[in-house]
């Protein structure tokens, strides 16, 4: 194989290699970059918030009067994983939370439970819900020496659920409330830096107006079917309230809550949220009488740093997959064209030197001057052939050798005389008598 087959392969490979990367990069910025934005299929977290409130001592249900303790100190948990079905187009979270006294021990200082499950659209995180599928349920309540298991309730679910969309703009989205069971806006309200995270912070408002005050509290929609805990009958002794003390009065719960969520815009990932609910039974929504639950929380450090972790992983993932990946397949992609073009110029050069030696010595000339061809060594250098030296010119034939010496020619200056004949042959003196 001569070095022109050499050189044309070389340059068709190499050309070959360069539009490979140059298509892989255009494919991975188009294509598989809409693949990868979606809310992944391992979700597995524990999020934890804590702070203060009112809440119902359990223990005075059982005496004469039901009796509200405050500023005690609370703990909201928040389990995430993901069930069936969860595919390439949804997910299904299922999230326990609660939310309980860490002064009591056990199930006394539980306040509040349920077991929420949703299915998702991994592209815009909204319910995935329609007039035959709710998109999601929640589990009927148990008492606590309840050994069945557990029974799941349809509940439609409307917009957003536990997360934001991936790529998250500054306007407002709908995001469901379980408790409340109906979706509620949540309005953009400007940047913020997170644990040296960039995020977009929203709120949102159940039953609250933007200052906090109470203008339209949801009633507590109750997941038993006779309404066991939205409406209760009992003593105005047991309620603690003015009046005959035998006297039967019912009242029927409420909710309310106010939410902060600090979002990251590129995953979507909920990396804060400060809660502030208020579960609470009164005759007049708009004056409560006796606090089942009245709280602040606010995520631990620990899980911010945890979200903040996981929002980073997110992003460096998206940064690979649709620009660290796609820049560096273009850059070699096109430095791989270039090289191909030059290797495919020295192969035309080289082909058309197998017929011309002089232009196979220009060529191989230029590559030993560009730095490309190793130095021939002086035994086989190729030596310059100079053309050797030519004697002089004879202007006159050699006559035959003589032995006397040739007469001194006249000298070049010397003048002819008119009077004398031309030299001719002399003529014989002649004798006098």
């Amino acid at each position: 194989m001569n070095r022109a087959v050499m050189l044309r392969i070389a340059a068709c490979g190499t050309i070959g290699l360069g539009a490979a990367l140059l298509i892989a990069a255009l494919l991975l910025s188009t294509y598989t970059s809409s693949r990868i934005t979606k809310i992944p299929l391992d979700l597995d977290s524990t999020l934890i918030s804590e702070g203060t409130g009112s809440a119902l001592d359990s223990a005075s249900l059982s005496g004469d009067h039901v009796v509200t303790n405050q500023n005690v100190p609370l703990v909201s948990q928040q389990q995430v994983s993901v069930e069936s079905p969860a595919n390439a187009d949804v997910v299904t979270l299922q999230v326990g939370t609660s939310v309980r006294r860490t002064d009591k021990q056990k199930d006394s200082g539980l306040l509040l439970a349920i077991v929420d499950t949703v299915t998702l659209n991994r592209k815009t995180a909204m319910a995935v819900s329609d007039d035959t599928h709710t998109g999601g349920s929640v589990q009927k309540p148990r008492g606590f020496n309840d050994e069945s298991p557990p029974a799941a309730i349809p509940l439609r679910h409307d917009g957003l659920a536990y997360r934001f969309p991936f790529h998250t703009e500054k306007k407002t989205y709908p995001y469901f409330d379980p408790i409340a069971q109906k979706a509620f806006d949540a309005n953009y309200e400007g940047e913020e830096d997170v644990n040296g995270l960039s995020t977009y912070k929203f709120t949102q408002t159940v039953g609250y107006n933007s200052e906090g005050k109470l203008v339209a509290p949801i009633r507590y929609p109750s997941l038993y079917a006779g309404d066991e805990d939205g409406k209760v009958t009992t003593s105005a002794a047991m309620w603690g309230v003015p009046g005959e003390p035998n006297e039967q009065i019912t009242m029927t719960r409420y909710y309310a809550a106010q939410r902060t969520f600090w979002v990251d815009p590129v995953s979507g990932t909920i990396v804060k949220k400060t809660e502030h609910a208020n579960h609470y039974f009164a005759r007049d929504a708009l004056k409560p009488e006796v606090t089942l639950a009245d709280y602040k929380v606010t995520s631990t450090e620990e899980t911010v740093e945890s979200q903040v972790n996981m929002a980073r992983d997110e992003r460096d993932r998206l940064a690979l997959w649709s620009r660290v990946l796609p820049i560096t397949f273009t850059a070699v992609g096109l430095i791989a064209l270039i090289g191909g073009a030059v290797l495919a110029s020295f192969s035309l050069r080289t082909e058309s030197a197998l017929t011309d030696p002089g232009l196979d010595r220009d060529d191989t000339d230029f590559l030993r001057r560009a730095g490309l061809e190793p130095p021939v060594p002086g035994a086989e250098a190729e030596t310059e052939k100079l053309p050797a030296q030519r004697p002089p010119e004879v202007t006159e034939e050699a006559g035959p050798p003589s032995a006397d010496p040739p007469a001194d020619p006249a000298p070049p200056d010397a003048a002819k005389d008119p009077a004398k004949p031309e030299d001719g042959p002399s003529e014989p003196p002649t004798e006098r008598t």
